[in-house]
């Protein structure tokens, strides 16, 4: 299995996809693809997004710099006028108090996305440039490297209701390689919408192909659901999403793809430890402890590790043996590589 554990084998699937997605077939020449990690909305969070893109778009989007928009941002670069008007006068209603999108505007003209100037006691805005769209498709994986029955049991739910809401284009489901088949009783337990993807060191082959969800259409939300059983009577509680809620989330969801995407794993570890590295394995570039000997996970990677000792200070400082110590050198290539991924930023 890739890695040591499910948050290696994140990493290992994140790389994988990255190097050679779509698992069946080629990508557009005009097509280009982000990865991302533990991502969604606030009932439901994916292991990996994948956001499939225009590419030219993808480019002009660059322009808008490096760091995710979120849902307040989108509002307000996604709608600014032409010509200056008057913030109230040139955007939506918001759905929620007027001061609010005041404070957007005011964020987004301090990082560069719109002008913004002063009359009297009002504040207006103007765009510098239009922002494009492009996205095209938002793909989610859940991943699981032992996906035994009792896996696949657990896993039905979620995805269910991943199907039912149809947030997502589609749904995956990938696993270690065994060695063997997939077990017909996992390929019944799995909602027959939802792939399965079978990833091995450095392969993956496709065990069952996904359906398309019809992510242009309102969706159902599931609640809460009965248990079953004999004594159970209560009835599910639903509730639908309109096409415009989902469009705008799967954009809120892809642009904290693009700021983040899944090296920020270094951000929530202790690379300032002098025992954390990156390995070189047939999965791809993962962190390994020689403290511990062993690939950690984000979990045991922490200042109170019994094997955490921080970088000696003269490590971090005359620039050497890297500037600001290798803890500091192993963030700034992760965030080097991420930029890579951006067509736009790297110039």
């Amino acid at each position: 299995m890739p890695g040591d554990s499910e948050f290696q084998f994140e990493l290992s699937v994140c790389q994988w996809v990255e190097r050679h997605w779509p698992p069946d077939g080629t990508l557009a020449d005009d097509t280009a693809t982000i990865v991302a990690r533990q991502l969604g909305t606030k009932h439901r969070r994916w292991d990996t997004v994948v956001v499939e893109c225009d590419r030219h778009a993808l480019r002009a989007r660059a322009a808008f710099g490096e760091r995710e928009l979120d849902s307040d941002l989108l509002h307000v670069v996604g709608n600014a006028p032409a010509e200056w008007a008057w913030y109230r006068d040139a955007l939506p209603e918001p759905g929620y108090p007027w001061r609010y999108v005041r404070e957007a505007v005011h964020r987004a003209a301090d990082r560069g996305l719109v002008e913004r100037r002063r009359r009297g006691n009002r504040v207006q805005l103007r765009r510098k440039r239009p922002y494009p769209d492009w996205v095209d498709r938002v793909v989610a994986i859940e991943n699981k490297p032992d996906l035994d029955r009792s896996a696949a049991r657990a896993l039905v739910d979620q995805l269910e209701r991943d199907v039912a809401l149809g947030l997502a284009d589609e749904v995956w489901v990938a696993t270690a390689a065994t060695g063997g088949t997939v077990e017909p009783a996992l390929l019944e337990a799995v909602p027959v919408e939802a792939g399965i993807l079978v990833v091995e060191p450095d392969d993956a082959t496709v065990a069952w192909h996904p359906g398309a969800l019809a992510v242009d259409d309102p969706g159902t939300r599931i609640r809460d659901r009965p248990a079953g059983g004999d004594h159970d009577a209560s009835a599910a509680r639903f509730e639908y999403a309109d096409a415009d809620w989902k469009r705008d989330k799967r954009l809120a969801i892809a642009e904290r793809a693009y700021g983040r995407g899944w090296r920020s794993y270094a951000d929530s570890m202790r690379p300032d430890c002098r025992h954390f590295t990156l390995r070189d394995t047939a999965s791809g570039v993962l962190p390994y402890c020689e403290g511990k000997a062993c690939h950690q996970t984000a979990g045991e990677c922490r200042g109170s590790c019994g094997e955490f000792e921080p970088e000696p200070p003269a490590w971090r400082t005359r620039g050497w043996p890297i500037d600001g110590g290798p803890g500091a050198g192993i963030k700034r290539l992760l965030a080097r590589q991420r930029r890579r991924q951006r067509p736009g930023l790297e110039e």
